[in-house]
């Protein structure tokens, strides 16, 4: 059986921004190990309100309310759940994101089987092209990111009405104590939950080509295929690809063979 201190004397880097890193971090604390918090993204509101206010005008006509996270959710909602017509369905891109809507008042939401992407999200009958022909859909997003979750829906024949409502942007505290600490090899592992936080923390140690040894020594921890294929790609030698959701990380690092890395 599992130890449940099985992360005693490991040094764990939790890099969820700010505002989704505790839960993660005390777990790994409950397990014996020390959770060492350094967001590699700090999210904030979008400073343009114009988008959010037309999508609260679109509610009554809209079929669909895609979250792509629980940032969506929680950067959205309280403009929204006032106007919220019953007929309305939210998508949710995991439980994660579905845990926000329901925190939010929304108790009831479509999320994909097991895909937490937005291939995962395409393969939901309620999208498929019968069914959001001629139909609009609000999708609720950070500034950028990808695209293909709207690209595919309006080749599908739906009016897609991209809503950012919030911003990411690197870290701005931190860097220099995470370095220091990773150049004395008093971290064990790093875990990474999105490509952009993967994309500031190359960005971060490519300034430093003398990190970047001892970064890419690190076993690296995601729940997202894609993000793994990335950090191979980077240099990353250890690489663990682990189900969705803390959780899931939580099980790769109980998992994982500490004498490979």
């Amino acid at each position: 059986m599992t130890s449940p201190l099985f992360l005693t004397g490991k040094t764990i880097v939790v890099t969820r921004p700010r505002q989704q890193a505790e839960a993660l971090a005390a777990a790994i604390r409950q397990a014996g190990g020390e959770a060492y918090c350094f967001p590699l993204l700090e999210i904030s509101p979008s400073p343009n309100p114009a988008p959010l206010a037309e999508a609260v005008k679109r509610l009554p006509n809209a079929i669909l309310a895609i979250f792509v996270s629980g940032n969506a959710v929680r950067y959205a909602m309280p403009a929204l759940l006032a106007s919220w017509p019953e007929r309305l369905l939210a998508v949710a891109t995991g439980s994660g994101t579905a845990e926000a809507l329901a925190a939010a008042g929304i108790s009831s939401c479509l999320i994909p089987a097991g895909n937490f992407a937005s291939e995962g999200l395409l393969e939901l009958p309620e999208l498929a092209e019968e069914k959001v022909a001629g139909e609009e859909i609000l999708l609720f997003k950070g500034e950028g990111g990808r695209m293909l979750l709207a690209e595919t829906l309006i080749e599908r024949g739906a009016k897609v009405f991209p809503v950012p409502v919030y911003r990411r942007e690197p870290p701005k505290e931190g860097v220099d104590e995470f370095f220091a600490r990773l150049g004395r090899h008093e971290f064990d592992a790093i875990t990474i939950t999105s490509n952009e936080a993967l994309g500031y923390l190359r960005q971060l140690a490519n300034e430093r080509p003398e990190a970047l040894p001892h970064l890419y020594r690190l076993p690296l921890f995601t729940s997202h295929p894609r993000i793994a294929l990335h950090a191979k790609e980077a240099g990353f030698t250890h690489i663990a690809c682990t189900d969705a959701n803390d959780s899931g990380l939580l099980a790769g690092l109980s998992a994982y063979n500490w004498q490979t890395s």
